[in-house]
């Protein structure tokens, strides 16, 4: 199966589970696996962003170079409301691939990233009934730094502040 098929089914397997799609580019379309990878390539570049939207980068983390099994976004900066809401990752494991570690290393790998763009501390944030990313979080070296009523999502979001590796994998 082509990469791009298998991101295509992690994005159904979100669906069929009633998940909602976690980081945000996995609402775009992918029909066209080009004009993906350029879009996202722009983003990083800053090109192309809606009004309030900063720069910012995705990856995917691939098993036995074909099973897309994680997609994770990494925000150049933070606005007001990336500080609340959104931090500077999002990420987001296929149902299938999870208590495996993957997103663990997904968000490790994505931390690398972000010191790579002078992030010495990464903001990332999770509802606070989302145990597993919790866990994932302070797996990593996150230290909570507050919560806050997120009206829009009618949850509370925890903030955690996450030291960014010295040196990149």
């Amino acid at each position: 199966m082509a990469r791009i098929d298998s991101y295509r089914a992690l994005v159904r397997e979100f669906l069929v589970h009633g998940e909602t799609l976690v980081p945000f580019v996995l609402e775009w379309k992918s029909a066209d696996a080009e004009a993906l990878v350029a879009r996202c390539a722009a983003c990083a570049r800053g090109e192309g962003l809606p009004e309030g939207f900063v720069p910012h980068s995705t990856f995917w983390i691939v098993e036995d170079d074909r099973e897309v099994v994680g997609v994770s976004n990494l925000r150049h900066r933070l606005t007001e409301s990336l500080r609340v809401e959104g931090g500077h990752i999002g990420y987001g494991v296929r149902p299938g691939a999870r208590h495996r570690g993957v997103a663990k290393e997904l968000l490790r790998q994505t931390l690398c990233r972000a010191r790579v763009l002078g992030i010495e501390e990464a903001l990332v944030t999770c509802a606070d009934t989302n145990e597993a990313s919790i866990r994932t979080i302070l797996a990593n070296g996150g230290r909570f730094d507050g919560e806050s009523f997120v009206e829009k999502r009618g949850e509370v979001v925890r903030r955690y502040w996450v030291p960014t590796p010295a040196t990149s994998s």
